[in-house]
């Protein structure tokens, strides 16, 4: 049986189309060399082959680029890709019709004539959320999305964007934050709940923590870079029981990594993780995160381990 058939899918957005509750981020697409393009159009084809349709991307990454890549390698195959792009409230960008404008150029760089989700990037702007919100309503009566969504939101501003865009008459689809099992202030600060009680869906970014659930980082090998400064070898010893906790139940479902174990934890919180992908094989990686489930027993273990990080 292939994960295809094992795994239920998902409805993201109001008359959405049924997905994979799986996607993939393309935050480091349109960084590097022409090598690296090419790797990350192995790693689109790799997860559009195993049933993996959900790409989240944005106007910000790579100044635009990542959003070429999409909509190159998307080419022939738009209607198989559910698109989420997201719009960036820079304090200068003043009134809705900013946010119209900036999405027509995000169209143009994915050659799509709509596209399936549009966020706001994050709420800190001196734009309110109810002039953001209208114009994303604008936007879904304009024909430019199906349908919407926040990023980086708190309970009480995905409330008010809720509020605001019920009265047009539009369902809020998502809210795209940072969760994993080493960050989960959106089950502490109630986002988590209120996204089920709203029907929103929880995007979660980073659901591998920068690659720390994958158990490729040692003491003796710590991560290098900012991530090495806020996690170094006292962080990585800190996090060795939830580490063996994650390879020992992938070990029990037949031979699944920390990292897909990682990934299931977050699918099993009703959330949808969009890990990034360099490369094919860190897409067939992902993917086999997908087709399983953890016990409840299994969640409610990593649940009180991660707790202690």
């Amino acid at each position: 049986m292939t994960f295809q058939e094992h795994t239920p899918t998902i409805q993201l957005g109001q008359d959405g189309p049924e997905i994979q509750p799986l996607g993939i981020g393309t935050r480091t697409w349109g960084y590097g060399e022409d090598a690296a393009d090419s790797n990350r159009r192995d790693a689109f084809t790799a997860s559009l082959n195993a049933g993996v349709t959900l790409f989240d991307t944005a106007e910000i990454y790579a100044m635009g680029k990542s959003e070429k890549l999409l909509g190159s390698f998307m080419n022939g195959k738009e209607n198989e890709v559910f698109v989420m792009t997201k719009y960036a409230p820079f304090p200068w960008r003043f009134g809705r019709q900013n946010l119209i404008k900036a999405l027509r150029r995000s169209l143009q760089r994915l050659s799509i004539d709509q596209v399936d989700l549009y966020m706001i990037h994050w709420p800190y702007t001196l734009t309110s959320i109810e002039t953001l919100m209208a114009g994303l309503a604008d936007a879904v009566e304009a024909g430019l999305t199906k349908t919407v969504g926040v990023s980086n939101f708190s309970p009480a501003q995905m409330q008010r964007a809720y509020d605001y865009l019920a009265k047009r008459d539009i369902p809020l689809a998502s809210n795209q934050v940072a969760f994993s099992l080493l960050k989960r202030d959106s089950e502490t600060n109630g986002l988590l709940d209120l996204c089920h009680q709203m029907d929103v869906k929880l995007v979660a970014y980073a659901p591998l923590a920068s690659g720390l659930l994958t158990g490729k980082f040692t003491i003796d090998q710590p991560p290098r870079g900012i991530l090495g400064l806020r996690r170094g070898k006292r962080s990585i010893a800190r996090m060795q029981p939830l580490l063996i906790q994650l390879r020992e139940i992938g070990e029990a479902h037949e031979g699944k990594t920390p990292g897909q174990v990682a990934l299931n934890w977050v699918i099993a919180k009703g959330a949808i993780p969009i890990p990034g992908a360099k490369d094919a094989k860190q897409a067939e990686e992902n993917v086999g995160a997908l087709g399983w489930s953890l016990t409840e027993v299994e969640v409610s273990s990593l649940d009180a381990t991660a707790q202690t990080e």
